[in-house]
């Protein structure tokens, strides 16, 4: 590290003499380099105390490459991230919509402006859950007609078929999260703001993970029917990472992208007829 700033501190080539007029130019030189030596340990302390950026900058580069070799195949449709809750959806989505130049919506809060502000754990108390996800399949028809959109669904927007039609007019994106490292986030940001899990009391990992392994085995089954499935246990792997919790938004938008391109490519192969081979 410190050959790479050696590298980068420049001695000045020239030199204002008229600024040292009377000045014995041995001491000139004596302080120049005294200053020059005191700019290069600051830099060396200021290097050891930030943090290296040049990997996530590297990812970042990767991410824009791989949204550009997805586009071509996408032509102009949308995507549609599912997931259990606190899977990343919304996170994930802005970033990838940002890479590829779409617009991004979040389902739930379309449905929060619908109904004048009222939070969805509002609008599951005072209407009910079922008229909640009416307004889903409302907010997902809508979303249907427009392309060039990404799009965070709703934990539950994947057990009414309906939904499935309207996201099959794009590509759908599976983030597939362990339930314990699920559990964990919820746990730590709290229930609030998620109906499903709030009433129950105790433990906050317990309830979380108790009442999420509910909740996969009523929806599991239908994550599946994505067109792309996005494994962070896969991705962790793959980049040598010991839990899923370090992995950056970033390195999975990088692996949404590289599976709807997958998920295409084979789209593409299947609908050319055999006799145009």
């Amino acid at each position: 590290m410190e050959a790479a700033i050696a590298q980068r501190v420049q001695y000045p080539t020239w030199v204002d003499c008229r600024k040292f007029e009377g000045k014995p130019l041995g001491s000139l030189r004596y302080s120049q380099r005294v200053k020059e030596e005191k700019r290069f340990r600051g830099l060396v302390a200021l290097a050891h105390l930030q943090p290296d950026r040049r990997y996530d900058q590297r990812r970042s580069v990767s991410s824009e490459r791989k949204a550009e070799e997805v586009i071509p195949y996408l032509n102009g449709r949308s995507m549609y991230l599912v997931g259990m809750m606190g899977s990343g959806k919304t996170t994930v989505g802005k970033l990838m919509s940002k890479v590829l130049g779409y617009s991004f919506f979040d389902c739930d809060t379309l449905i929060e402006q619908a109904m004048n502000g009222a939070s969805v754990a509002e609008i599951f108390e005072h209407h009910g859950e079922s008229f909640f996800r009416g307004k889903e399949t409302d907010a997902l028809k809508k979303l249907s007609s427009m392309y060039q959109v990404v799009v965070s669904t709703g934990g539950g927007a994947v057990i009414r078929p309906i939904n499935w039609k309207y996201m099959n007019k794009g590509v759908s994106i599976w983030l597939d999260v362990p339930l314990e490292a699920l559990a964990h986030r919820i746990a730590a940001v709290g229930t609030v703001s998620r109906p499903l899990l709030h009433d129950e009391s105790g433990d906050a990992y317990t309830v979380a993970f108790k009442r999420l392994s509910t909740i996969w085995d009523e929806r599991g089954e239908a994550y599946t029917n994505a067109n792309a499935r996005v494994s962070l246990e896969n991705i962790a792997v793959k980049l040598g990472y010991k839990d899923v919790s370090d992995l950056t938004p970033t390195e999975i938008a990088i692996e949404a992208f590289e599976q709807v391109q997958s998920f295409l490519e084979k789209e593409e192969t299947v609908e050319i007829p055999d006799g145009d081979l």
